[in-house]
Formats: structure tokens, C-alpha cells, sequence
């Protein structure tokens, strides 16, 4: 599969697919979607910075994927993928935001030995 914009490529799929629970839950009803899609979906939206209602058609609808995530969240699935995806990342491909970025009191613009 090709990893189209703003999602994971397949090598990173293979490090972290065992990671989420089955799909298959035994329970009566529509089948859930797909664990990949489900997670493409956050990382779309985690990088392009889009509010959750402008999530694209193919991923589903936005109500479900944010169940998704608000269910991997509360269970630290997140948190495990993210820190094995860590793992392998190119400095070159991390920033910094400078709004984050706190200065020091002090460095405000007062006038120094005054």
C-alpha cells in the first residue's frame, strides 16, 4: 500500500500493528473499521492541523474516528505506538514550535544595569 500524504508507510504499520487490539470483537452489529485507517486518520489530522469535522470522506465519518482515538487514548494505545515510533525518527523530521518555547522573565527587554 502506498502511504499517501500525512500518513504512516508501511514499515511503520509492520513496528506497530500488533499494538492495537483485535478488530474483531465478537460483538453483534456493524463490523468495526479497519485499525490502519482508523489510525491514518489521527495522524491526518494530528499533521495537517484540520479540526476533526474537515476529515476526508475516505477515512469515514469524523464521529468515528474520534471514538477511535478517544477509546486508544484512555487505554495508552497511543501512547505505546507513539514511543515505538519514536524510536525510529529522523531528527531532520522533528520541530519545534515557538510558541512553546517559554523566555526567561528577565529577557523581556528591560534595560540592563539599570
Amino acid at each position: 500500500m502506498q502511504a499517501r500524504r500525512y500518513e504512516i508507510t508501511d514499515k511503520q504499520w509492520e513496528q506497530i500493528k500488533d499494538l492495537f487490539p483485535p478488530e474483531i470483537s465478537g460483538k453483534r452489529g456493524r463490523p468495526g473499521k479497519n485499525n490502519r485507517i482508523m489510525f491514518n486518520a489521527i495522524v491526518w489530522l494530528a499533521r495537517s492541523g484540520a479540526p476533526w469535522r474537515d476529515l476526508p470522506e475516505r477515512f469515514g465519518p469524523w464521529e468515528t474516528v474520534y471514538s477511535k482515538f478517544r477509546l486508544w487514548l484512555e487505554n495508552a494505545i497511543l501512547d505505546n505506538i507513539f514511543r515505538i515510533l519514536a524510536l525510529d525518527c529522523d531528527p531532520q523530521d522533528l520541530s519545534f514550535d515557538g510558541t512553546i518555547v517559554r523566555a526567561h522573565q528577565h529577557s523581556a527587554g528591560a534595560k540592563k544595569g539599570g
